[in-house]
């Protein structure tokens, strides 16, 4: 019989090294009948920058690679786009290599939308807080908008990436109501998409008592799966949507794209479950 060749895939990050995306795809590739690699690529400790770790991967035989934090929307420049939401988005956590080039993918929009209609079963996001405006962000603020979204305060501390991103959100549909700030206020859904919360940074970025009014709390951190936002979300009783449901979709949205083949959702949960312990709703 001939050997089959390996699907070679990775993920070029900065704190990567609890990522669960290796377990996820090799165990794709065993479902799915197929070899599959998944390297963790980080810049630093590679000794050089995000350009020559793409330029590595680009040329040492990847099918495809994810990028994540903070390398999503500076990837875009080096790739083809196809689809317009995605040139929108500006950002990109998937990037194919085909004969012709790279090609980017936006997997984070659909795994958010895909997380949250699993998780709240046809609920409205209604009003929603949102802090962080960066990579991870436009893609939750693009699925907020797909999902029904009636208003937004987008957050983040620098004030003209997140006026840019409003500014956009503007133009896809008309007359949404988006407030700009530097701080978290009260709201139905509380969204947080910066770092703070991470293995190795800490903290919360949201005062419990801003919890007080809401109806349920996204943390797209999933490293660890009970962030300090969801355990005092989940003391307040609140709704609470992981970012591990993120990162799940996501990699199963991803690994169609590098293996042009379907995942079971229900078989990959049960896989994840007993190869890392990880699994939450």
């Amino acid at each position: 019989m001939m050997a089959m060749s390996e699907i070679r895939l990775g993920l070029i990050g900065d704190n990567i090294r609890d990522s669960s995306a290796p377990d996820l795809h090799r165990l794709g590739g065993q479902m799915a009948g197929m070899s599959v690699s998944y390297d963790l690529l980080v810049p630093a400790e590679r000794g050089e920058d995000f350009d020559a770790t793409f330029r590595h991967a680009a040329e040492a035989g990847y099918r495809g690679i994810n990028i994540t934090l903070p390398y999503k929307e500076r990837v875009v420049a080096k790739l083809a786009i196809d689809e317009p939401l995605v040139r929108t988005l500006a950002a990109v956590n998937t990037v194919l290599f085909e004969p012709d080039g790279p090609r980017g993918f936006n997997t984070d929009f659909s795994g958010f939308v895909a997380a949250y209609r699993n998780t709240f079963d046809g609920d409205a996001p209604g009003a929603v807080c949102q802090i962080g405006a960066g990579g991870v962000g436009k893609a939750v603020a693009f699925g907020l908008v797909e999902l029904g979204l009636e208003e937004l305060r987008l957050v983040d501390l620098d004030q003209p990436k997140a006026e840019a991103l409003a500014a956009v959100l503007r133009r896809t549909r008309p007359g949404l109501r988006i407030e700009v700030a530097t701080t978290p206020a009260q709201a139905d859904g509380i969204v947080n998409c910066t770092p703070v919360g991470m293995v190795g940074y800490g903290g919360t970025p949201v005062d419990p008592a801003l919890l007080r009014n809401a109806r349920w709390v996204f943390d797209a951190v999933y490293t660890p799966l009970r962030t300090p936002l969801l355990n005092d979300a989940a003391a307040a009783g609140l709704k609470v949507l992981s970012g591990y449901e993120l990162f799940f979709y996501q990699g199963l949205h991803a690994f169609e794209i590098f293996c042009g083949c379907a995942l079971d959702e229900a078989a990959m949960r049960a896989a994840l479950l007993a190869r890392t312990g990880a699994g939450m709703r």
